[in-house]
């Protein structure tokens, strides 16, 4: 079972007040209606259908007809198919959708307070809302309407609770998404999905522990390449010298610090420092043991452009 579906069990049953139901249920026949004399209303999920079978019976006294049948798409998943044609004007009507036609988004009335804003973005998504597994995949929710006008009035009232929703086009329709983990789990939130939360936040804080773990083994593992990088740079300076016989022309400070490099030839500045001020007495910093190295540098380099 995918986690939309997880998240639409969980939100078909939680129990509302009467004005909720018909915000909720609003938002559900925005997305269905088509004409005003007869509504349609599919889904895929069971439970979603007689959360709408229970609205409109309830609030309107009308049955709808059901039919189930198999889907066409890859998933061949079985379609939920709500009909009637009993008062669907006035039914229209009282969900805030119909005024003289069928309207783009819903009236005021419809999201006036907390409560209904809540419940009516909990029947969007009951009805096109699309949620990832934080598990398995990216962090992605979303929402597939047909009208700009509406994704716009569906983003604006998700950035009410500050989701930072955007809205693209996809080919005819719109699209409404977030991106942010965070921001997906306060949406959860908003439409009631308790237990969903639970899980969804469990995930994404093994995840961006997980993540953080891989980042700073990957920081030490890139350091680490640092440090190897140098020395084997600094040995091949050193190499060079000896081949053509120009130790010599070094300090004794130089000295040392080749004698050291060639001993510990693994070890980073600062170990070699503290290796050095350890077994000579002489303290020196990673500082100036870096600054050795550059005149030993300086002499090589001397050598390959052929100046000595």
């Amino acid at each position: 079972m995918s986690f939309t579906s997880v998240v639409k069990n969980e939100i078909s049953k939680l129990e509302i007040l009467e004005l909720e139901k018909i915000s909720e249920l609003s938002a559900i026949v925005q997305n269905e209606i088509k004409e005003c004399h007869y509504m349609k209303i599919t889904t895929e999920n069971s439970n979603v259908a007689r959360r709408v079978f229970s609205m409109l019976k309830t609030l309107f006294d009308v049955v709808p007809r059901i039919t189930v049948r198999k889907g066409y798409n890859y998933t061949k998943n079985y379609l939920y198919i709500l009909e009637f044609h009993q008062d669907v004007k006035k039914i229209l009507e009282s969900l805030g959708i119909y005024k003289e036609s069928i309207r783009e988004f819903p009236c005021e009335f419809i999201v006036a307070d907390d409560d209904l804003k809540r419940a009516y973005l909990r029947g969007l998504f009951l009805i096109k809302g699309s949620i990832n597994d934080p598990k398995t995949s990216r962090y992605h929710l979303e929402f597939l309407v047909n009208h700009e006008s509406y994704a716009n009035f569906i983003s604006q009232l998700l950035n009410a609770y500050s989701l930072n929703s955007k809205v693209i086009k996809r080919d005819n329709k719109y699209m409404v998404y977030m991106k942010e983990a965070e921001k997906i789990g306060d949406f959860l939130r908003v439409i009631g999905a308790s237990k969903a939360v639970f899980y969804y936040e469990d995930i994404r804080i093994y995840r961006d522990h997980k993540n953080m773990t891989n980042r700073l083994n990957n920081c030490e593992q890139a350091n680490v390449d640092r440090v190897i990088a140098t020395a084997y740079d600094q040995i091949q300076d050193i190499e060079l010298l000896k081949k053509n016989d120009l130790i010599g022309l070094l300090e004794e400070k130089e000295k040392i610090v080749i004698e050291y490099r060639l001993k510990y030839k693994e070890a980073s500045l600062q170990e070699l420092s503290e290796i050095i001020s350890l077994e000579t007495g002489q303290s020196i910093t990673k500082s100036g043991l870096h600054h050795r190295f550059q005149k030993i540098k300086t002499l090589a380099n001397k050598i390959r452009l052929n100046k000595l």
